[in-house]
């Protein structure tokens, strides 16, 4: 009765749908920051086990094992819920109040530590707000239901794998691969596309950009992108289905060497600096799933002239 209630009342929707989505763009800042760093953690802790590993039999003979903590017991816990967010210059506990969407950054804090004032980046409450227009535009869009939330969460992955991969030219598979599953059962249902046409997508999508990248390695000893993009546009394929990847390919790399060329033109970019092909992938999938049949059918009507 409620859900009914709220879906009947667009105004509201939108309200509740741009509330809910700044607490997660506030959420999505912690893994854009957090989940790179909890990789390397991981790394680190998978090569100082190898080498403990690697020792000599006869330290390893001598050793009690069960006196001995592992590199994961000895190392503080570091996740997405752990320590507490701290300021990184002196360290100052961030508060509740200092944690509130918009209004902490620009009402409370003035962008600024309460601790030190180091100015705080800008691009905190830019994703916060990126992330609540972006979910209330898509329910005024496609009305408060069902599908309109699965279009919600699949910009909240977009906007975090964006994000990510500027900073660390990384997309990591913790988000591409459950979000190339999620795509598979969401489509079972029909939502987007059909569950034939969303596996095809997911297979085609991969094996479309590694067959680039090993054309592209066999040819100049060069790797031109990463797996990481194998498995997002295999994700965009799971959801917008198999055919909306030529339309995601042509635009990703459409607006990714306008935006390259103008980076190497007008910046200190240099042309032997890689550029993370993920933003342009996400953009252009979310413009696919979104509005992918309109474009495809504007496009044969052009031809057709």
């Amino acid at each position: 009765m409620m859900f009914e209630l709220i879906a009947a009342n667009t105004w509201l929707s939108l309200l509740l749908t741009f509330v809910f989505a700044l607490m997660v763009g506030s959420f999505l800042n912690v893994v854009i920051h957090r989940l790179p760093l909890m990789m390397e953690r991981e790394w680190q802790l998978m090569a100082t086990e190898a080498a403990e590993t690697a020792e000599t039999a006869e330290t390893a003979e001598t050793r009690d094992p069960e006196a001995e903590e592992t590199p994961a017991e000895r190392s503080p816990p570091f996740n997405l819920a752990q320590p507490a967010s701290t300021c990184p210059n002196c360290g100052h506990l961030i508060r509740w109040y200092e944690n509130i969407p918009l209004i902490s950054y620009f009402v409370i804090l003035r962008g600024r530590c309460s601790g030190c004032n180091t100015g705080i980046s800008l691009r905190y409450p830019l994703i916060e707000l990126v992330t609540a227009l972006i979910s209330a535009f898509i329910v005024w869009q496609l009305g408060f239901n069902p599908v309109a939330f699965a279009a919600v969460l699949f910009s909240w992955c977009l906007i975090t794998l964006t994000a990510i991969d500027i900073d660390h030219q990384l997309l990591p598979d913790k988000i591409t691969l459950p979000l190339l599953w999620i795509g598979l059962i969401i489509n079972s249902f029909g939502y987007f596309t059909t569950l034939p046409s969303a596996l095809w997508g997911a297979v085609l999508g991969y094996l479309s950009l590694w067959s680039v990248y090993w054309l592209f390695k066999l040819a100049t000893g060069k790797e031109g992108m990463g797996y990481g993009d194998f498995k997002l546009l295999a994700a965009l394929g799971a959801w917008a289905g198999a055919d909306m990847l030529p339309l995601i390919i042509l635009a990703s790399s459409l607006i990714g060497a306008i935006i390259g060329g103008i980076m190497i033109a007008f910046s200190r970019q240099q042309s032997q600096t890689p550029i993370p092909f993920g933003p342009y992938l996400a953009g252009a999938g979310w413009i696919a799933l979104l509005w992918g049949d309109e474009l495809t059918g504007w496009y044969l009507h052009l031809l057709n002239l």
